[in-house]
């Protein structure tokens, strides 16, 4: 039993990586100059919630969706601030022992597709609050957790 529980987080986790990979090499999209210094829209009358929740930057808006779409289930929700945060809400099925390595996973296509800075991943649960920050340092090409 024990054996079954062990290799089905395991092969979660693996088919996650590998969603991740494949889909973040064959996304193609490069990220220009401008693009990382847009200024964020500002919020107004004319402005919908739906148009900033997913990111404040188009490209950041394509990767938040990408994420949902290809988390199978277990990202519920994404967002994208200023190309160097992530933010995702994680659904009941995701297991507490889980949480790392999925937040793993998201940094690794998070720095494919918005290379050369440090990156964040806060990973919320289905309650909306912050259970797992990784912190992504270019300098080191380590993961800091907290």
């Amino acid at each position: 039993m024990i054996f079954l529980k062990q290799s089905r987080k395991i092969i979660t986790t693996f088919v996650l990586i590998l969603v991740l990979m494949v889909t973040t090499a064959c996304a193609g999209g490069t990220l220009t100059q401008s693009d990382r210094t847009t200024a964020p829209p500002a919020i107004g009358r004319n402005v919908t919630y739906s148009e900033l929740e997913r990111g404040n930057t188009p490209t950041g808006q394509s990767f938040g969706n990408w994420v949902v779409q290809t988390s199978k289930g277990l990202v519920q929700d994404a967002y994208v601030r200023d190309n160097n945060k992530l933010g995702v809400v994680i659904s009941p099925q995701v297991r507490p022992n889980e949480v790392k390595p999925l937040a793993k996973s998201l940094a690794q296509g998070f720095r494919r597709n918005f290379p050369n800075q440090d990156l964040t991943v806060l990973v919320y649960g289905p309650d909306k609050k912050l259970i797992l920050t990784a912190k992504y340092d270019t300098q080191t090409n380590q993961i800091q957790y907290t």
